[in-house]
């Protein structure tokens, strides 16, 4: 599953690149630099959308356990 061009924030592409070039070996390529930087992209894109996942679940469960204790 490819994650959109258009998915990734811009935000998120640059906290990436700064991570990659802080993490840049000594006669590291740029193409190389970038492409460690996409896979951090793809990593960060991951943890947003699995902590979105968690806050939903936990709303939800949130939102049922009042919904059972207001009832008579």
């Amino acid at each position: 599953m490819k994650p959109n061009k258009k998915s990734i924030s811009p935000e998120t592409q640059q906290e990436a690149f700064s991570v990659a070039k802080s993490t840049q070996k000594p006669g590291q390529t740029k193409e190389q630099t970038k492409l460690i930087a996409q896979g951090i992209e793809k990593g960060i894109t991951l943890y947003k959308k699995q902590h979105k996942e968690k806050l939903r679940e936990a709303d939800k469960l949130r939102k049922k356990q009042s919904r059972n204790s207001h009832q008579p």
